[in-house]
């Protein structure tokens, strides 16, 4: 298979799968065990292109010409690789964990599920490969519309209504603010391409490129930069899965992938950091940071709280961009891993104490640990890398994310950065203390069905399912194992954090 071919196939196989789970969904074993299969054909595909990137080859093809000079065309470079290893790979643990939930909560039209899940891995890898701006627009929209269904996917009117929160946002900002910044860019350069070094140099003043980067940054709305990220705290009525695929998988890394690849492709990291046109976008990312991380301590739905987390970690990677240094670019793309591998843990874990035990509030979970040890242990493991404590991989992004403040003798950053990462321990260290060092509460039925944030669909009269029980009584395995797999992972990143620094350093070298 030659290399361009295995861009076109890594990015049919999803797309392929979500037809696949269509017609094959009168048998949900059938349709289950082809979905796994196309996960674990799609990631090394994927995996086969980073050989040739490592070499700094830039292998790519032109699809159709949309426009004169702006074609529908793909271009696997070092970010877009990343991303695509980040949303093909953790498509495998994602796919066997939605089973294990689905059929575990006995939700419905899952079908339906599965396959909008493969089109949202189609468009993201879309998006990863995308050679230009108008590329990347287009798959950008694509993963939004496909996205709707997952998160209204109950049907009640609160998944409605995130749906409508989802869906607002998410298409007024792409369409006023990235739509317009598409358009400024073509008509002030005369090309979309994404190019080594910027292409805006020279073609735009200062005051020009210090709004164009706020409509960029905006634009991005999946990047849920405060004020637009109600979105994201809304779509957590979704099932759990969503919420990975939110948080961790494709999403929200879409709309910070899209911050970064603007930043160095198309405004260049030196025109940027000419006249501090990006000094806006630190405060603005810092403000992010340090309010969704105060938010999240006061929330006690354990989804809630992580989608406030969420918020808070992904403009650690805008602040990143914004920095416009090297290494805080490196840093930038390095969380993107790093934040995902974690926050999935941590998420797959929300899911798992809802389908093993049906509890949702934080307040419900003294000595749930003692019952659920590999669900907790994974859940502390994850909350160690999204606090950036070695050894886990979170700390070697923060690590380079302060460096890049320093280096450009942005002090206040750093200290943001820091403060950041002692609010992280303040929300999600109490879970893990609850879990193992509070004693259960008397059996009582308060908190299983969770509130506006949590989880719905939960049929039945599950109890309490005795907290008092003896013994370890885990969700289901296909619940379980995944997020064991990823906080396994979250350990391996700080070891092998180098290979990634190796593929990203080309950005901030010209390549």
């Amino acid at each position: 298979m030659s290399v361009d071919m295995a861009i076109a196939v890594s990015m049919l196989l999803p797309l392929c799968g979500a037809f696949i789970v269509l017609f094959s969904g009168r048998n949900a074993n059938l349709r289950d065990s082809l979905m796994v299969l196309c996960t674990l054909v799609t990631f090394p595909v994927v995996l086969s292109l980073l050989p040739h990137v490592q070499a700094g080859a830039r292998p790519g093809f032109e699809l159709i010409e949309v426009f004169p000079g702006v074609p529908l065309a793909f271009e696997v470079e070092p970010l877009g690789m990343l991303y695509a290893i980040v949303a093909s790979g953790l498509w495998i643990p994602t796919a066997l964990y939605g089973i294990g939930y689905m059929r575990g909560h006995h939700e419905q039209n899952q079908t339906r599920f599965f396959a909008c899940f493969a089109l949202a891995i189609f468009a993201a890898l879309g998006i990863a490969f995308s050679k230009n701006l108008l590329t990347l627009f287009f798959f950008y929209e694509i993963l939004t519309f496909s996205t709707y269904p997952l998160v209204t996917h109950h049907g009640d009117e609160k998944a409605k209504k995130a749906g409508r929160v989802y869906m607002g946002n998410l298409i007024f900002t792409s369409v006023v603010f990235l739509l317009l910044a598409v358009l400024w860019t073509w008509q002030a350069t005369g090309t979309l391409d994404f190019t080594p070094g910027g292409i805006l140099a020279g073609h735009v003043s200062g005051g020009q490129g210090a709004v164009l980067l706020g409509l960029f940054a905006f634009g991005a709305g999946k990047a849920a930069m405060m004020p637009f990220h109600r979105w994201l705290p809304a779509a957590m009525v979704a099932p759990t899965p969503v919420s990975a695929l939110l948080h961790a998988v494709a999403i929200v890394k879409a709309g910070v992938f899209t911050i970064l690849k603007v930043v160095v492709y198309i405004f260049g990291i030196d025109f940027l950091a000419e006249g501090n046109l990006s000094l806006w976008l630190m405060y603005a990312a810092s403000a992010s940071i340090l309010i969704s991380s105060c938010i999240a301590l006061t929330k006690d739905n354990l989804k809630a709280r992580l989608a406030y987390s969420t918020i808070s970690q992904l403009a650690y990677i805008t602040l990143g961009a914004a920095l416009a240094t090297s290494t805080g670019v490196l840093g930038a793309g390095m969380h993107i891993a790093m934040h995902a591998v974690g926050k999935i843990t941590l998420f797959f874990c929300a899911g798992a104490l809802m389908v093993g035990a049906h509890k949702t509030e934080i307040s419900d979970m003294d000595g749930i640990g003692r019952r659920m040890p590999f669900t907790m242990g994974a859940f502390f493991i994850g909350s160690m890398s999204i606090i950036g404590l070695p050894p886990f991989g979170g700390s070697w992004s923060k690590w380079y994310l302060a460096l890049g403040a320093a280096d450009g003798g942005n002090s206040l950053f750093v200290f943001v950065l820091m403060a950041s990462s002692l609010l992280s321990i303040g929300y999600l260290m109490p879970v893990v203390a609850r879990a193992f060092f509070f004693e259960p509460k008397p059996s009582s039925h308060h908190g299983e069905h969770g509130d506006d944030h949590g989880d719905h669909g939960d049929h039945g009269d599950h109890g309490d399912h005795g907290d008092h029980s003896e013994g370890v009584h885990e969700a289901p395995l296909l619940c379980v194992l995944p997020p064991c797999l990823t906080a396994v992972g979250c350990l391996l990143l700080f070891f092998y954090a180098g290979e990634i620094q190796a593929l990203l350093a080309p950005i901030v070298a010209g390549g």
